[in-house]
C-alpha cells in the first residue's frame, strides 16, 4: 500500500485539466493583505458533472525553513447538479474555483491540493517572498 502523498500526482496545468493553479503576487509586504486564487482546469476545462467533478481544493502554506505545513484554506465544492430528478438535472453546481485571503510574515510556498472524484489527488506549488 502507497503512503497518501505518493498519491498526489503532479503536472504542467497548461496541459492538464485537475492541477491546481495557484494565482497571487509574487512578492507581498508583511502583514499586507494578499489574495490568492485557486482553481482547477485553468486551461482546460475540468468537467462538473454529478459523475465527474472537484470535491475539494485544499491550500496550505510551508514557511522558509519550516518543517511542517500550515492549513490555510479547505475548500469545499458540494454541488454538482444532482437531484431527485437524475444526475445533472439539479438546480446548481458549484464552480472549482475560490479565493483566500491571507496575511504572511515570513516568506515561504503555497502548496494546493485538489480532489477529483474519478482521477484522485493532485497538487502544485508557489513561492511568494515576503519583502
Amino acid at each position: 500500500m502507497s503512503a497518501i502523498g505518493d498519491l498526489y500526482k503532479q503536472a504542467d496545468w497548461k496541459a492538464e485539466k485537475h492541477v491546481p493553479v495557484i494565482e497571487c503576487a509574487d512578492t507581498v509586504a508583511a502583514d499586507e493583505t494578499l489574495e490568492v486564487r485557486v482553481c482547477v482546469g485553468k486551461e482546460i476545462a475540468h468537467p462538473n458533472t454529478t459523475e465527474h467533478h472537484i470535491r475539494w481544493i485544499r491550500l496550505y502554506f510551508l514557511p522558509e525553513g519550516g518543517k511542517a505545513p500550515f492549513e490555510v484554506a479547505n475548500l469545499e465544492f458540494t454541488a454538482h447538479g444532482e437531484s431527485a430528478e437524475g444526475a445533472n438535472a439539479g438546480p446548481v453546481s458549484t464552480h472549482h474555483h475560490a479565493s483566500a485571503f491571507l496575511k504572511l510574515k515570513t516568506s515561504g510556498k503555497l502548496i494546493a491540493t485538489s480532489y477529483c472524484n474519478i482521477h484522485g489527488l493532485w497538487e502544485s506549488t508557489k513561492d511568494v517572498r515576503v519583502g
